[in-house]
């Protein structure tokens, strides 16, 4: 693997922490170091940072705190 795509890696924890999860990539990305972008859109659903997983996070935590005010108010 290119050396500045190591560093690149390395200096961003959740790049990184795909990278462990997913080996192949080292393959890909040291054939191929134009495929960075793929696998950080991969990463970025592995880690749950895309907008619908955030906003389904916000959501069950709203319904949470829905259901504990209607138990409180009984």
């Amino acid at each position: 693997m290119r050396n500045d795509l190591l560093v690149y890696i390395t200096s961003r924890q959740d790049l990184k922490r795909y990278l462990r999860a997913e080996p192949t990539w080292y393959r890909i990305l040291a054939r191929h170091p134009e495929q960075l972008q793929e696998m950080e859109k991969e990463a970025k659903v592995f880690n749950g940072q895309t907008w619908p997983q955030r906003v389904a996070r916000v959501n069950q935590g709203l319904g949470m705190t829905m259901s504990l005010l209607s138990m409180f108010r009984k």
